[in-house]
């Protein structure tokens, strides 16, 4: 382990830990704790641009909000 790297416990189904082995049988991973490391590591990828496109998605209609009140205030002040 790296000097950054934290050890914690974590529970996980059965079914899980079966095909985590299957890949480490297989050699795609070298270890459990390698397989889980690359899953988190993908998860918060994934996860990541997910919640970025949302903030992205939220700013927009938030503008667009803004853009029809400034437009309804100069229509009805005519």
């Amino acid at each position: 382990m790296g000097a950054e790297d934290e050890k914690i416990t974590v529970r996980i189904p059965k079914r899980f830990l079966k095909s985590i082995d299957f890949l480490v049988d297989l050699d795609d991973f070298p270890s459990r704790s390698e397989a889980v490391r690359a899953a988190v590591r993908d998860m918060i990828y994934a996860r990541v641009a997910v919640v970025t496109d949302r903030i992205k998605q939220m700013h927009a209609a938030e503008a667009a909000i803004a853009e029809k009140d400034e437009l309804r205030k100069e229509f009805l002040q005519k």
